[in-house]
């Protein structure tokens, strides 16, 4: 007998009939670099995106909404910075301005995500407080938990937490739950390693440490089951949703993570993923839309139930996804 696995990729309708994988605006989070400078300004490092003030944020927030991309990421570029970062848990800076705007505005038809980290609000650019050249674990994760809880006063359905301090997603959940916000959901960066594909999200949030580098909190790429162990932890502290971050240089561990737990699984499909294959389209090496629509594929096929992707917006404006 031949077998003729080609009969059921004969036509697209056909094709569609067998699919085991699909991408959806439903699946998609947009990220925003949100700033207290007035109007818009280009990311050069990350083509099609830019720093946008409060109106700038909303109108572009409602044209994504009629697209059909219905949750944000926040991340600030803050105009003060300071060595234990007061600033990123000050009512009145721009993540929590946004975020009671937005909230305000279009209500539970959109999701808001806030980014809670201190490195763009630290003058040394670093995740934590830095004691005698150390990042100091504990102290940090204070200021961390009330960053989030000022975030979730102002709104945030859900805060994501990307700062890889010990111990973080516990003494986040306790916070916000003694302060009546048990309905705010914590997104973990649960795996995140540290390596070079931050580059152009550290030009977009000014974030870039200004001495050393992230290796002693960050997760050591040629691990696996220290990730793994890590975000099983987090389950335990209180951690609603799991990020695995980079994305498509992790999908081993997304697959993994998957058959580990029963929690959703987010990825990150980060700046450089995103910027190398649009500097790859602008040179003319590469079909930069089918390529970044096969690597959000990838990510969903290797167990991804979300996907934060400065793609995002292309993706379903472009008609890759539906």
């Amino acid at each position: 007998m031949i077998f003729r696995p080609r009969r059921l990729r004969r036509t697209a309708a056909i094709r569609d009939l067998v699919a085991e994988t699909d991408v959806r605006a439903r699946h998609l989070i947009q990220p925003y670099f949100v700033t207290s400078q007035p109007g818009s300004s280009d990311i050069a490092s990350l083509p099609g995106i830019q720093r946008t003030d409060l109106e700038a944020t909303c109108r572009q927030v409602e044209a994504d909404l009629k697209l059909g991309l219905r949750s944000v990421l926040l991340f600030g570029v803050p105009d003060h910075k300071s060595p234990a970062a007061e600033h990123s848990h000050d009512p009145g800076s721009i993540v929590p301005v946004v975020t009671k705007e937005l909230k305000a505005r279009f209500g539970t038809d959109l999701i808001v995500m806030t980014d809670v980290c201190l490195c763009a609000y630290t003058d040394h650019g670093h995740c934590g407080v830095v004691k005698d050249g150390e990042i100091v674990n504990d102290e940090s994760v204070a200021i961390l938990a009330e960053m989030a809880l000022t975030h979730a006063q102002a709104g945030a359905d859900i805060v994501a937490p990307s700062d890889m301090m010990d111990g973080r997603i516990g003494a986040m959940r306790v916070r916000l739950d003694e302060e009546g916000f048990q309905n705010t959901g914590i997104l973990s960066y649960a795996i995140k390693h540290s390596g070079a594909y931050y580059g152009p999200f550290r030009d977009a949030a000014d974030s870039s440490p200004k001495f050393g580098d992230r290796r002693s909190y960050q997760m050591d790429p040629r691990n696996a089951r220290e990730g793994l162990r890590d975000a099983l932890l987090d389950i335990e502290e209180g951690a609603d949703i799991l990020m695995v971050k980079p994305g498509i240089h992790n999908l081993d561990l997304v697959w993994r993570l998957r058959e580990a737990c029963l929690a959703p699984i987010c990825t990150y499909h980060v700046s450089s993923e995103y910027s190398a294959i649009k500097a790859g389209e602008r040179l003319g090496w590469i079909n930069g839309d089918q390529l970044m629509y096969e690597q959000l594929v990838s990510l969903r096929r290797a167990g991804s139930d979300m996907i934060v992707t400065y793609a995002a917006r292309d993706a379903v404006a472009k008609g890759w996804v539906k």
